[in-house]
């Protein structure tokens, strides 16, 4: 887990620091944020989706099943490969080239990825796999990486000198690293099941394509089953998912829809060498390829760039505050076992909803604007840091005399673990950034929005553009966020984020 423990009056100082920078940020970006509520009778449809969710519907078995093993599928597919690939591209992370490599293709936004791969392979079991896959195993060599570094190195340097690397590797390192990769695995599992099911607002036949059918078509009764099955599929992972037997969940994954796609190779190679080549570059025009570069920026890159980080300030800090409010509930330092119950049940809630799934829902209700995504990000993130904040306070150690209350919690608890919790939303930060982007599929101006919007109008040279701006503005975070998070000497890597 993250440990922070200021032992300077500079460490201190720098703490300060961040949380003004990010707050002035956050307060400069919410005077130009649109949050305006753009729907006639919010209240009424409120009222209708709360009669649906009071009065859930169920699909038949056989269509739900086939939606509940199709995204499972996906998950335990892309969990399997992507961990295998993405410790293999740990162990040479301190190459420059391996780490670039993973950055970029962990920048890019799993819904991006099937919006490639289906001009490809279509919307196939292949495609699914792939757009999985791909991120996935770019953010287990990042955090694979991180724990390998961070793990005790004792045991190591007991060995005899000329013992092998792959046995000091197997027989020290992994051995104490263990429990932290094994522990990031199931949670990376919990997000590749929520980013499968998001999977289906493309048109890949999950659990989120029927969930988007229903909502947009009002039957919020049957939308709220669905996403019923889905939190209750969440909440029960860890009792049916167990380290032995997640091999044998991914055979079957691969047995159950093997990632296969019926591809036209002539297409395939229309595509790469043609479609997503912009003309002027296919005719040498140097001087057309930059007038044609100026005028994305001026139309569309700018102002996807600007709304995407006014988006993802706002929800960065609003994120932040939430969970700070919400952490206590669930903490046994401030409550009693059935209300942190209900604490933990709402974290369980908020926290196993998609970004995206959230927003589609916020859209219906208050129109478009950034409110709804500003929203969804707050909720999901939120809940995300909460429910590390309060299993971190439950170390703490207080004096029998200790204050109660809300002296607990602002003099006692808060100073003791803010540290944490700001090193907690900077490792958010690139997260947020990329659930922005991807937001913008839903009408929100973000660079989402026009990277679907040039997938619609068969601009394929365009949508790579952006899509190139989208990781490499994804990069930059991380690597400002990395930066604070030096600063504040973070020395340790949380154990699922």
């Amino acid at each position: 887990m993250l440990s922070f423990t200021p032992s300077s009056t500079g460490q201190v100082s720098a703490l300060r620091k961040v949380t003004a920078f990010m707050a002035l940020l956050a307060g400069i970006a919410l005077l130009f944020a649109d949050v305006e509520i753009n729907s006639a009778s919010p209240w009424f449809e409120i009222q209708l989706m709360a009669k649906g969710f009071s009065q859930p519907a169920f699909m038949d078995l056989s269509t739900l099943s086939e939606a509940l093993f199709t995204t499972l599928a996906f998950a335990f597919q892309g969990v399997l490969v992507g961990a295998i690939l993405g410790f293999i591209m740990a162990l040479g992370f301190g190459s420059v080239w391996v780490r670039a490599f993973a950055a970029f293709i962990r920048s890019i936004h799993e819904l991006f990825w099937a919006l490639l791969f289906i001009q490809i392979s279509g919307l196939s079991a292949l495609t699914g796999f792939l757009a999985i896959l791909i991120p996935f195993t770019g953010i287990f060599a990042k955090v694979f990486a991180e724990i390998l570094e961070e793990a005790d190195h004792a045991p190591e340097r007991t060995l005899n000198p000329t013992t092998s690397y792959l046995s000091r590797l197997f027989y020290s390192r992994i051995v104490m690293a263990w429990p932290q990769l094994s522990a990031y695995g199931r949670y990376r599992l919990e997000c590749a099941i929520r980013s499968s099911a998001v999977l289906g607002f493309v048109g890949l036949p999950t659990l989120g394509f029927e969930m988007e059918s229903y909502f947009k078509q009002g039957e919020y009764a049957h939308g709220a089953g669905l996403l019923y099955v889905f939190f209750i599929l969440i909440a029960t992972l860890k009792y049916w998912v167990k380290p032995i037997l997640f091999p044998i969940y991914g055979i079957l994954a691969f047995v159950y829809l093997p990632p296969v796609a019926n591809i036209q190779w002539p297409l395939v190679k229309t595509f790469l060498s043609h479609d997503i080549v912009p003309l002027s570059l296919q005719q040498g025009d140097t001087a057309g390829f930059l007038a044609w570069l100026q005028f994305l920026w001026q139309t569309q890159i700018a102002q996807g760039l600007v709304n995407t980080l006014l988006l993802s300030q706002v929800a960065l800090i609003l994120t932040g505050l939430l969970a700070l409010m919400l952490f206590p509930f669930s903490s046994p330092l401030f409550f009693s076992k059935m209300p942190r119950a209900l604490g933990q049940t709402t974290l369980i809630v908020f926290r196993s909803s998609p970004e995206y799934l959230l927003a589609f829902v916020g859209l219906i209700i208050w129109g478009p604007s950034m409110l709804p995504a500003i929203i969804a990000l707050t909720i999901h993130n939120g809940s995300v840091i909460a429910h590390l904040l309060a299993l971190q306070s439950q170390t703490l150690k207080f004096r029998a005399d200790a204050s109660q209350g809300l002296n607990l919690y602002f003099f006692e608890a808060l100073p003791r673990l803010y540290g944490n919790f700001v090193a907690l939303l900077l490792y958010r930060w690139e997260i947020i950034l990329r659930e922005t982007a991807i937001l913008g599929m839903l009408g929100i101006p973000t660079l989402g929005f026009y990277i679907d919007s040039a997938f619609e109008e068969i601009r394929f040279d365009r949508a790579i553009l952006l899509i190139l701006v989208t990781a490499l503005l994804n990069i930059i975070v991380d690597h400002v966020a990395r930066y604070l998070r030096h600063q504040l000497h973070v020395s340790a890597v949380p154990e699922s984020l």
